[in-house]
């Protein structure tokens, strides 16, 4: 079965943690990074680029896993991006389900907001605190929900 797992959460949450523990348990796994492609397309993963030209390189990567998942070279492939807003999530499943993919498996990292910031503070790669502050925003509106088309949703909450 043609399986993607789309990872969601402030920058900070520990998504790209916990996708190279998932490539750690199954190596031959295909992760489709944001971050990755920024640094291939504009030589820095920091440096924003227009969105079409991230966005077009994504829909390439996940073709491309589709179609090795379906000649059994990988088992599954994973999405690595924020994800916090509805319209982004819904058109990332939307263009999976176009190509394919059957089972799509939502991972929401839920951290508390001070967390992220503080995590965020201390990596080389500061994401500016008002755009924190509007991701969080997103996710208080519109939390992740299994009826935005996933075929199933796991949150990983960390709250008090």
């Amino acid at each position: 079965m043609t399986r993607l797992i789309i990872l969601m959460g402030l920058p900070g949450s520990g998504k790209t943690t916990l996708a190279q523990h998932l490539l750690t348990a199954s190596p031959e796994r295909r992760l489709i990074s944001t971050d990755a492609i920024r640094a291939q397309l504009f030589g820095d993963e920091a440096v924003q680029g227009p969105w079409l030209q991230v966005w077009r390189e994504v829909q390439h990567h996940l073709q491309q896993a589709v179609k090795h998942i379906s000649q059994g070279q990988i088992p599954d492939a994973i999405y690595d991006a924020t994800n916090t807003a509805r319209r982004q999530r819904r058109r990332v499943l939307t263009l999976a389900r176009s190509l394919g993919f059957r089972e799509i498996i939502g991972f929401w990292l839920d951290l508390p907001l001070e967390v992220c910031l503080t995590r965020n503070r201390q990596r080389d790669r500061v994401v500016p605190e008002a755009v924190m502050l509007r991701m969080h925003r997103q996710l208080l509106g519109a939390p992740p929900a299994l009826e935005e088309g996933f075929t199933s949703l796991i949150r990983q909450s960390w709250h008090q």
